[in-house]
C-alpha cells in the first residue's frame, strides 16, 4: 500500500515537471524577488526588476492607506510580512480602481494585474 502511494506521488511529481515549460528541457525555474521575511516589497518593472520600495510593519501603520512615492507605480510585488496586503491601483486606496488582496504567507507577484499605487497591511 505504501509503495503504492510513493509510486503515484513520484508520478505526479514527474508529471507537474514534465508539463512545466523548461523545467524538463533542464532550464532554472523563474527567479523570485529578493524580499527578506517580514517585508512588503515593491518593484517598479514587471519580474522584480526597476526600482525597489520596501516596507517593514515597523515603520506601517497597520489598515491605514499607503501611498507609494508620488509619480512612482508597482508593477511586481512580494508579500513576506505575515499579514494579508492590499494594493490599490488609485493612490488613495479607492475601491472604485482595480485592487487586489495577496496572503502574507508569502506570495509573490511578479506581474500585477494593474499598476499598483497604494496598499493597505490588514491585522488578520
Amino acid at each position: 500500500m505504501r509503495t503504492s502511494m510513493i509510486t503515484k506521488m513520484a508520478t505526479a511529481a514527474f508529471a507537474v515537471v514534465a508539463l512545466t515549460p523548461g523545467l524538463a528541457a533542464g532550464a532554472a525555474p523563474p527567479t523570485l524577488g529578493d524580499c527578506a521575511a517580514g517585508e512588503l516589497c515593491l518593484w517598479t518593472k514587471t519580474g522584480f526588476k526597476g526600482s525597489r520600495h520596501t516596507y517593514e510593519l515597523a515603520g506601517t501603520d497597520i489598515e491605514s492607506c499607503v501611498a507609494l512615492p508620488e509619480g512612482s507605480s508597482a508593477a511586481s510585488l512580494a508579500n513576506r510580512t505575515g499579514r494579508p496586503v492590499t494594493t490599490y491601483q488609485s493612490a488613495e486606496c479607492a475601491e472604485t480602481g482595480e485592487f487586489q488582496t495577496y496572503p502574507g504567507s508569502g506570495t509573490w507577484e511578479p506581474e500585477s494585474p494593474y499598476r499598483a499605487r497604494a496598499f493597505k497591511i490588514w491585522e488578520r
